[in-house]
């Protein structure tokens, strides 16, 4: 099946949007990477844009797939990945919102993105976004007692230098970013940690914790991670390491 044939946005050749990892796991800890992956359907070429911007936080979370692999390895939890760029459509942004399918990124134009009509929107919120949407649904049902979104942010954005080297967000689980930063402060003494920081949770910007976590009174946390520590296998695995360890010590005091 060829896209163009149905005007489909992906074809067989395309990978499917969502991984799920330890699926049979009875964990009740739900992880999440929504910016994961950096793939873009054929259809839609490099969405006219070049490789620089592809391999660049514009494109994905940098290291933030390697640190969610590490955590879901070492607690044997479900983890769900999204293989597509949040430059086609973002998994953790409120679908056809402003940020959704960026025009501009970071200040670089993106031309694929330009003149989207309702039709192109609404392949790639079907298609895309959907699936994991779905994925989400499925194991929040199955008992899940907290979830942990794990992304990763570059040191400096829009021309402002970003000095954390990890933030914990959240609006309504202040108590589990407070047990997840002090538990990482033990670990890594030396590490600047914030609450919050270097994004806040909103309605118009974000879609799991809204849309999910909160409207489930679930304990949660959106971990951010700067990618200059984890563009590389031992910091990914140090962090996953700290991470894993993190949760670990806070699912205890749900017991």
């Amino acid at each position: 099946m060829e896209a163009a044939a149905d005007h489909a946005l992906l074809c067989d050749t395309d990978p499917v949007p969502v991984e799920i990892l330890n699926r049979e796991s009875e964990v009740p800890v739900l992880l999440l990477c929504e910016h994961a992956g950096r793939k873009i359907p054929r259809s839609l070429g490099d969405l006219q844009v070049n490789e620089d911007v592809l391999i660049s936080h514009r494109a994905w979370d940098i290291g933030a797939e390697d640190v969610a692999l590490g955590v879901s390895e070492r607690l044997n939890a479900p983890l769900i990945l999204q293989r597509y760029s949040r430059l086609v459509i973002d998994a953790n942004r409120p679908p056809g919102g402003t940020d959704s399918m960026p025009e501009i990124s970071d200040g670089v134009v993106v031309p694929g993105n330009q003149g989207l009509t309702s039709a192109d929107k609404q392949r790639r919120i079907d298609e895309i976004f959907a699936p994991m949407n779905g994925a989400i649904e499925q194991y929040l049902e199955l008992g899940v007692k907290a979830c942990f979104s794990i992304h990763s942010f570059t040191p400096r954005m829009n021309g402002i230098d970003r000095p954390w080297h990890a933030g914990f967000l959240t609006r309504q689980a202040q108590d589990t970013a407070q047990t997840l930063m002090r538990s990482i402060s033990r670990q890594q003494p030396s590490l600047e940690l914030a609450i919050n920081e270097p994004y806040q949770i909103e309605d118009e910007t974000d879609w799991f914790i809204p849309h999910y976590a909160e409207a489930r009174g679930l304990p949660h946390c959106l971990i951010e991670i700067r990618n200059d520590q984890i563009d590389h296998v031992s910091g990914a695995q140090l962090w996953a390491g700290c991470l894993a360890k993190a949760i670990s010590e806070f699912m205890e005091t749900l017991s």
